[in-house]
């Protein structure tokens, strides 16, 4: 529906109104478009009741509908006129939708560059649940989707993407560099060796077990990012191979960062994969926005720069 620009859902919560913020943001870095969507869940109305009673008077359901609707309409405008005096210059336009929100918000975000949600709104504990709505999304949306919580803190910090030597982790890398880019930043690419056992990674390696661990790692590293020190020469890189759980380790690094980049289902040799789980993982318990990328055969490795 909105091609080229960044797509917001926003539901009234102040996880949300964060998520639509830090979605007008990113929009100004981009130079393109701001939308915010609301959705509204209508449902049918009944010609009777259950067991055959009649409603109180007609048009009952009907008047609670347009209530919503102008609510809901308020709500957006509110949001927008506070996007646009906070980013003087940035066309922001609203949407309110009627139907699931996962459909709607997918079906309004088809064509966008991003799609920015919190991660639970108002039916669910913050920084503890990802709601339902998030948790479709991130399952079935096919384009980049950011997820941002009521806790989350915009950081001038750095930004860490996870590197498991699959295509998704490649298109997760490109996405990387070019917010690292676009918002001057420095950026680091994290390899997790977790190819040892669980009980073993109680053990603290020896220095003989690091040298060994690195000097297999750096080749993965070496391939997943050649090509992008020359199309992003700007932007600082510093490389990281850990031996821990995969979601303990971005975890750690992405304390105080910006953002967190993570392939959806990274498929890696010998089992060095950033799955689904470790994705899932990070939107729930991240530190900072997370952004959640997918790989599709028919696009590209890399993100080309789109410069404001």
């Amino acid at each position: 529906m909105d091609k080229g620009a960044v797509v917001a859902g926003y539901d009234g919560s102040e996880e949300a109104r964060r998520a639509v913020r830090w979605a007008a943001g990113e929009a100004a870095a981009r130079g393109c478009g701001l939308v915010i969507a609301h959705v509204v869940g209508f449902p049918p109305v009944p010609e009777a009741l259950p067991g055959g009673g009649a409603w109180p008077r007609p048009g009952f359901l009907e008047a609670g509908q347009e209530t919503a609707q102008r609510h809901a309409e308020a709500m957006l405008g509110d949001i927008a006129q506070d996007c646009r005096r906070a980013w003087p210059g940035l066309p922001v336009s609203t949407r309110l939708l009627s139907g699931r929100a996962p459909d709607e918000l997918a079906r309004a975000a088809e064509n966008a560059e991003l799609l920015v949600i919190g991660s639970s709104g108002l039916t669910a504990l913050p920084r503890l649940l990802v709601g339902s709505t998030a948790n479709e999304l991130l399952h079935d949306y096919h384009r980049p989707i950011v997820v941002v919580r009521a806790g989350d803190v915009p950081a001038e910090g750095k930004v860490v993407v996870g590197v498991d030597g699959s295509e998704t982790s490649r298109e997760a890398i490109g996405f990387a560099y070019d917010f690292a880019d676009r918002h001057d930043r420095a950026l680091v690419a994290l390899h997790v060796w977790s190819d040892l056992p669980l009980e073993a990674m109680a053990v603290t390696p020896t220095e003989h077990d690091r040298e060994l661990i690195e000097e297999r790692g750096k080749p993965l590293l070496d391939e997943s990012l050649a090509g992008y020190r020359e199309r992003y020469p700007d932007v600082p890189v510093q490389r990281v191979i850990a031996v821990d759980r995969p979601a303990h380790a971005l975890a750690e690094q992405a304390e105080g960062a910006a953002l967190l980049v993570v392939g959806s289902h990274g498929r890696g040799p010998l089992r060095r994969a950033l799955l689904g789980s470790v994705s899932r993982a990070m939107v729930h318990h991240a530190p900072c926005p997370v952004a959640v990328v997918r790989h599709h055969k028919e696009r590209h490795a890399g993100y080309p720069k789109t410069r404001g």
